[in-house]
């Protein structure tokens, strides 16, 4: 992910701990005991429930998770900010708790479903992801989350629905990034309809065990382990279900740049860097891009017979 101005912006920056585990809100707790593991949020709502239970990880992958503190630490959110610092230091003032997510458009059953109730009613599990930043960096994280296409069967798409379009929330008292031009808020992203249902399309409420930090997203963000990061929109207000290809912030930002699909591709370079290396924070040497970011098996038959190019 990218502004004009920088080459050097980030997706993961950390907010003190003491910043979003407060008395009323979420309350971030590691457990893990048996084949399940538990998070407490202290209060998504009134009536939240007092536990979560997510079960354990079903997508092993032979690497070691990136630390804690370095993916609540360095990241993009350009909310609160273009450095890759600034979401740690400024996102404290985001709340989380009420929060609503309306999914609407192209479905026989619109709605809006309260952050609480998500948890309540879809089954969460981790899932550890390798990610991929459009900058060439990455991490492997462990996410909380369920798949994107359980909330969509909730509300019945129809037949003449071919994609999903996303939207942040738009408010720049509660997010100081959003008081400079630097994007056409809110910030917009979409997917076709088949990637939203793919199964390793995922809606992330935590990771490491703990509900999401407010940098990372909170209370709830878009986790597609194949493409780059700039496609992973957070702290989510709206889904809409709709027929044409969603217009998507960095498209209209920088359309010579970035394109919808976003699709990890290390022979299709960025206009200003190589993609075919990344580095993975915490090491010292880069390593070579996977196609897909190694998730091919699962993903590539959705792309057959396009121009790779395109795909990026």
């Amino acid at each position: 992910m990218l502004i004009r101005q920088s080459a050097e912006l980030t997706e993961n920056d950390v907010t003190d701990e003491a910043l979003y585990l407060r008395r009323r809100e979420f309350i971030a707790g590691v457990a893990g005991i048996g084949a399940a593991g538990l998070i407490a949020p202290a209060a998504m709502a009134a009536d939240a429930p007092a536990t979560v239970k997510f079960s354990p990880n079903k997508m092993k992958i032979d690497e070691t998770p990136t630390p804690f503190a370095d993916v609540s630490t360095y990241n993009n959110f350009y909310e609160f900010g273009t450095d890759k610092s600034d979401p740690a230091a400024n996102a404290g003032s985001l709340r989380i708790a009420p929060w609503t997510v309306a999914v609407d458009g192209l479905c026989q059953k619109p709605r809006k479903f309260d952050i609480s109730d998500i948890v309540r009613r879809f089954p969460l599990e981790e899932r550890i992801y390798r990610m991929r930043c459009v900058e060439a960096w990455s991490m492997v994280i462990p996410w909380i989350g369920f798949p994107l296409s359980a909330l969509l069967r909730e509300v019945e798409p129809l037949g003449s629905a071919k994609y999903v379009a996303f939207q942040t929330l738009n408010d720049p008292k509660q997010m100081p990034g959003q008081r400079r031009n630097v994007i056409d808020w809110p910030y917009r992203e979409g997917l076709r309809l088949d990637e939203a249902m793919n199964p390793l399309t995922l809606l992330s409420v935590g990771l490491y065990g703990r509900l999401l930090p407010r940098q990372n997203g909170a209370p709830i963000r878009l986790v597609v382990p194949w493409k780059y990061g700039f496609k992973g929109i957070k702290s989510i207000v709206r889904i809409t279900l709709t027929d044409r290809q969603p217009r998507t912030s960095w498209q209209m930002l920088a359309p010579d740049e970035y394109g919808f699909y976003g699709n990890v591709n290390p022979d299709v370079d960025h206009p200003r860097w190589s993609q075919a290396r990344e580095r993975r924070i915490g090491e010292l040497l880069r390593r070579k891009t996977l196609p897909f970011n190694g998730y091919g098996d699962q993903v590539a038959s959705l792309y057959r017979g396009m121009n790779p190019k395109k795909l990026y």
